[in-house]
């Protein structure tokens, strides 16, 4: 008949008590549990033989069964009968749950016994030789105070673990929510609309143009991935941003921003320059469109000028270099030729405003493009028939009225057909100048980078669907 193995008690199966086993078990959990346990009832020293066989009653748990849980009071049994002793001293307390703590108890286990902190950590007993021996035990209203708090923590411990739940779940949707917020390709590319409104690109070419610049961009700016980078870049280029709102919108400082913008523009123009491409004869009459084809089948190419703003430079010979009697403004001119496909096949370098029409077209490199037999579209203001007859091509411009009372019915209606399909060449550098930094007056300081930018808008440009119908016949 098994017996209680805590000293002093004498409960035997015939009590009407539950008896538990003393744990055992080799895992680090276990040991720590049956140490505890040997040390509460006093059998520290006993061997795994006697540990075994010994029993622990029900008497001695505050709820009547052992528990696994660490954070209960009856993980280790706690009721038995006390010598009276005075009180522990509270710093000598504070001391032992220390040592404890730091040496033998692991994370979430219940404070040990009194009985045990007595073992360990020896108190100072009272010399009055009226303290006696006196048993007494825990009486039953202790007893249930001692169960009715326990089972009000552990409703505030799952309690607070609800809490603690709502707050995690409230915390990753509030992170959740936060990065949504953030201005980042991340969120953009999932609108089509957005991103076309932004950058003026779909998701494809964006994705194919950061595919064909990541290898030759440096990785010197942590702040921002290469996307956000190339979606910064292309946002200031397509909506004249300044580098305060952008540096806002990516959360970055302006001069982060200036950086940025610089690097990608210089290596953004060497990528993307062979995108103007000069195209040979035989591609010219393979994408002809219909309506050239009645009047203009020999057609190399429409040509144009365009100037751009800047500020005012101090310097009074730039001053007086960029100053265009046309804008009545300081400018700078490039000479841009398109396909009769609506290509843009030529870009000069940008020039002073004061420089003309003529002279940008003879310096520029362009008639060096030509062959004979090439026709070029033009403005009244390219006075440059005798420079193309030179190598053999034809200067196509709407017949001058100065002079005349009228013009022919002839010329009246070349000069018709010519302006239907001069107009394309509008059409384009409009096209060109939706990206609205051209649009801009550019600062001084950013002058020396306008050619970059020029080239990286038009090859942008070529990337779009071209303004100039394939099947529709002029009539």
């Amino acid at each position: 008949m098994p017996t209680c193995c805590v000293v002093g008690c004498e409960n035997r199966t015939s009590s009407g008590v539950n008896f538990f086993r003393i744990p055992a078990g080799s895992h680090p959990f276990q040991k720590n549990r049956r140490n505890l346990w040997l040390r509460a009832i006093k059998r520290a020293d006993w061997d795994n033989a006697k540990v075994k066989e010994a029993r622990v009653c029900s008497a001695h748990f505050i709820s009547g069964e052992a528990s696994l849980d660490s954070s209960s009071p009856d993980f280790v049994p706690s009721l038995f009968v006390y010598k009276k002793q005075t009180q522990i001293p509270q710093a000598k307390m504070e001391r032992y749950h220390r040592k404890m703590k730091r040496d033998e108890y692991p994370k979430m286990q219940p404070a040990p016994s009194t009985a045990e902190m007595e073992q360990d950590c020896p108190i100072d007993h009272c010399n009055d030789e009226e303290e006696a021996e006196v048993n007494h035990p825990v009486s039953r209203e202790e007893y249930d105070d001692l169960c009715v708090r326990h089972r009000q923590l552990q409703e505030d411990y799952i309690n607070l673990q609800q809490d603690c739940f709502k707050l995690r779940r409230e915390n990753e949707g509030l992170s959740e929510e936060l990065q949504n917020s953030k201005f980042s390709y991340r969120n953009v590319k999932s609108n089509i609309g957005q991103l076309l409104f932004f950058t003026g690109l779909t998701s494809v070419i964006f994705e194919w143009l950061l595919k064909k610049l990541s290898g030759s961009i440096e990785v010197s700016h942590q702040a921002l991935p290469l996307e956000d980078q190339l979606l910064m870049v292309l946002m200031k280029l397509r909506m004249g941003l300044s580098n305060t709102d952008l540096a806002y919108r990516f959360h970055v400082t302006p001069s982060t921003v200036s950086n940025i913008y610089r690097m990608w523009i210089s290596v953004m123009s060497v990528v993307l320059k062979p995108l103007i491409k000069w195209p040979n004869k035989g591609a010219i009459l393979k994408n002809m469109p219909k309506m050239f084809k009645r009047h203009f089948k020999k057609c190399r190419c429409i040509i144009d000028c365009t100037e751009i703003f800047i500020a005012r430079p101090s310097n009074l010979t730039a001053r007086a270099q960029t100053w265009s009697n046309y804008k009545h403004n300081n400018t700078v001119k490039y000479l841009i030729a398109i396909t009769p496909a609506g290509a843009i096949s030529f870009l000069s370098p940008g020039w002073g405003g004061w420089v003309s029409d003529k002279q940008i077209t003879k310096e520029s490199g362009f008639l060096e493009l030509l062959e004979p037999m090439d026709e070029v579209l033009a403005d009244r203001g390219f006075l440059i028939r005798d420079e193309l007859a030179a190598i053999g091509a034809t200067l196509r411009i709407p017949h001058f009225t100065k002079g005349k009372k009228q013009l022919s019915a002839g010329e009246v209606d070349t000069s018709r057909q010519l302006s239907r399909v001069r107009i394309h060449v509008e059409r384009v550098i409009g096209r060109w100048k939706n990206f609205k930094i051209l649009q801009t007056v550019i600062p001084v300081s950013q002058v020396d980078m306008l050619d970059d930018v020029v080239i990286v808008c038009a090859a942008l440009t070529n990337l779009c669907k071209s303004v100039v119908p394939k099947g529709r016949i002029s009539k």
